[in-house]
């Protein structure tokens, strides 16, 4: 099949960028959205253009490093699904794609499609932790967890920080990879202690990093490669109320 791709090409944070059309003939339906990419880039280097960059790593969906824009949808047109995942089978022959990096202030452009998402980091190294003396691995049935916020506290951790709910969000908020990252430890034993302390200092650091508010939309949601549920929202916010009341 062939693929026309509008892409978004800036050289760097500072510079102006621009959408670029591409022609991409024989395009397999077998391939990965990415290897379509690695395609482009191969002729455009055998042409001495410059490749497009584009962020990737595992290609099996679990590392949340790869994301773009797809007309307008992060990650493309499938729901519950990263960008590395999405085929070619999806598209139709002549089908137009625009391209553009995640769409967030907070979010950087470092060159054409790959933004800084260190952000995410620094909400993690805000509180995102236990704080625990390490060692080797304690037994599985050491601490008794009720089944119900095991599987809840599982599905929150499935989070691999993609940014695609930050990049769909018309706030660009964080909310739902924030309360991500304090459900998940908050719902065990374990991240009790600390629970108040991660809330309050999570929440705080993404504001710092320029996210703006959730509003409930569902955006984040609705293109979660990894369907995580707007309730680790709510979580969040529950927790960060009661320790701001807590404090007073």
């Amino acid at each position: 099949m062939r693929i026309v791709l509008h892409v978004w090409r800036q050289p760097s944070a500072s510079a102006q960028g621009k959408m670029v059309r591409y022609e991409v003939p024989n395009v397999n339906e077998h391939m990965s959205f990415l290897e379509m990419l690695d395609v482009l880039n191969e002729d455009l280097i055998a042409r001495n253009e410059d490749p497009v960059a584009f962020d990737h790593d595992c290609r099996e969906g679990i590392c949340g490093t790869c994301g773009c824009m797809v007309n307008g949808v992060a990650h493309g047109p499938l729901p519950g699904t990263t960008l590395c995942q999405l085929h070619m089978r999806h598209f139709e022959d002549g089908d137009e794609l625009y391209l553009e990096p995640w769409r967030a202030r907070a979010f950087p452009v470092i060159k054409d499609l790959v933004v800084d998402r260190g952000a995410f980091d620094r909400i993690i190294a805000a509180g995102g932790f236990i704080s625990v003396a390490t060692g080797s691995a304690p037994d599985g049935n050491a601490i008794l967890t009720p089944k119900e916020n095991a599987e809840s506290a599982m599905d929150a951790a499935a989070c691999i920080g993609c940014g695609a709910c930050v990049a769909m969000c018309p706030n660009a908020s964080a909310a739902l990879f924030t309360g991500a990252k304090i459900a998940h430890l908050g719902l065990l034993p374990q991240g009790q202690p600390e629970r108040a302390q991660r809330a309050i200092a999570m929440v705080a650091q993404a504001k710092l990093e320029g996210f703006g508010s959730c509003t409930n939309i569902g955006e984040c949601e609705a293109v979660c490669p990894k369907e995580i549920k707007l309730e680790v929202i709510a979580r969040m916010n529950r927790d960060f109320m009661r320790a701001s009341l807590a404090g007073r």
